[in-house]
């Protein structure tokens, strides 16, 4: 049976879903004021990993990730640009799908935008304010009386108390209580604005979650995920506003992934060692990257450094030889093999994909031993189900150019030239030019039907 590790409880439970077969599933998506980094790459890898398993585990999924198309970065940074929101918005909501389409994630079920929800976000205020979780303040803003909902801090594991001493909470004289926070903001001179009960404004950033989901998958359901950094507060404001609202569970299980590192060190941008998608995948095959992002486990912290980027492809690149060594057999994966089973039980443990893995190179040892096409087949199938090894060999192996290296046909034009030298035994030449591509990073291969080769 499929097991996850809850956040709420801090123990792995058993996936029992609502309603029988199928699953819901709402993962937090990004803010759209700028190109999606690493850590954004992670969220969308993970729960792809996520929703795919799902699937493959025979569960009707219903999956949503949202997009948050207005908040204060957002106005900040069209007004720096001299450009409007909505063009700021729809130019990174763009570049967003062209990464998320490199890694090879599954757009989906849903991927709402707050700006398309604001009335209901209106709406769930007004029972808040009426169910005494919710206060209108003399400026304009609402805000969440979080004294008011008895179980903060339940996700986070956080007391009132220990969030009084250990947050820095700013001064708003506007607030009862330092912890409140902000549902609806009063309107500022030139910003975008909505028409509400309390004046014109705009929604504060936690509540567009808690009505999205609403809308799009009910008022309870069984899955919410997104990155550790997400658990406090915007999480636990989550809980307490659907909760609040409604007066009942509102969802079964959280999963958060781990956070990304950059050698060792928290990625930010004040440490310059910030990264886009785009940035890496100008060094690295967007396969690898995400083989990288699947070799550990989702809810561990991930390093991130050219070495381990370098050793992530190299590892890739054994499965792909496999493939094309022994060519692969369209096969239906049957799940009584002992590989395949070894496979699910990993994936059924809070996916596991570093044991998943595993079983690959397992497949990818015994296929080449035995030149056994079944086992070829199976090694692409499991694959598939983790997004992985769908490609022409060949084109991975020999792909993934960066700037300043050659070219395809520059390698076969020295190939050629090398087999010329050694048709005319010219083995020095032939000698040079091997060096020459050795140290371009091209690793040649004789075999019986001549020269192959693939980029270190």
């Amino acid at each position: 049976m499929l097991t996850l590790f809850n956040t709420l409880t801090r123990q792995k439970e058993v996936f029992q879903p609502i309603e029988a077969g199928k699953a819901r599933m709402y993962v937090c998506g990004m803010t759209v004021y700028d190109y999606c980094h690493l850590g954004h790459a992670r969220v969308m890898v993970v729960f792809d990993m996520v929703a795919r398993w799902l699937r493959a585990d025979g569960y009707d999924l219903t999956y949503v990730r949202n997009i948050t198309d207005i908040d204060d970065k957002i106005i900040k940074r069209a007004a720096e640009n001299g450009e409007a929101i909505g063009e700021l918005t729809q130019r990174f909501i763009d570049a967003m799908n062209e990464d998320s389409d490199a890694l090879g994630i599954i757009r989906p079920d849903f991927e709402p935008r707050a700006t398309e929800h604001v009335p209901g976000m209106v709406d769930m205020i007004e029972r808040l304010i009426a169910n005494g979780k919710a206060y209108a303040a003399a400026n304009g803003d609402v805000y969440y009386a979080v004294r008011e909902f008895e179980g903060y801090g339940k996700l986070s594991g956080k007391s009132l108390e220990d969030l009084r001493a250990g947050e820095r909470v700013d001064v708003d004289l506007n607030k009862r209580d330092p912890l409140d926070f902000v549902l609806w903001k009063a309107a500022k001179p030139g910003e975008p604005s909505w028409t509400s009960p309390w004046g014109d404004g705009r929604p504060g950033w936690h509540i567009e979650c808690s009505v999205m989901s609403e809308k799009l998958l009910g008022d309870h359901f069984d899955i919410h995920g997104g990155g550790a950094d997400l658990q406090f507060p915007h999480h636990e404001n989550e809980i307490a506003q659907s909760e609040g609202a409604h007066g009942h569970q509102f969802v079964n299980y959280w999963l958060h992934n781990g956070f990304i590192r950059v050698d060792n060190e928290k990625m930010s941008k004040s440490l310059g060692n910030f990264f886009t998608i785009r940035e890496v995948l100008q060094k690295y095959d967007a396969e690898v990257v995400r083989f990288f992002i699947l070799r550990a486990h989702y809810r561990s912290p991930l390093n991130y450094s050219d070495a381990h980027l370098d050793d992530a492809k190299h590892a890739l690149t054994r499965l792909y030889t496999a493939l094309k060594t022994t060519a692969p057999l369209d096969v239906a994966i049957d799940w009584a093999d002992p590989h395949a089973a070894r496979f699910k039980a990993a994936m059924d443990d809070d996916f596991n994909t570093a044991e998943a893995l595993a079983v690959l190179f397992e497949l990818a040892g015994e296929a080449n031993k035995s030149g056994s096409a079944e086992q070829a087949g199976l090694l692409k199938a499991l694959g598939s189900v983790l997004g992985l090894l769908q490609r022409d060999p060949v084109e991975f192996l020999q792909g993934g150019r960066v700037a300043g290296e050659l070219s395809a046909d520059g390698i076969d034009a020295l190939i050629a030239a090398r087999r010329e030298a050694r048709a005319t035994k010219n083995w020095a030449e032939s000698d040079r030019i091997r060096d020459e591509l050795t140290a371009a990073g091209i690793v040649l291969e004789d075999g019986p039907q001549g020269t192959t080769w693939r980029r270190a």
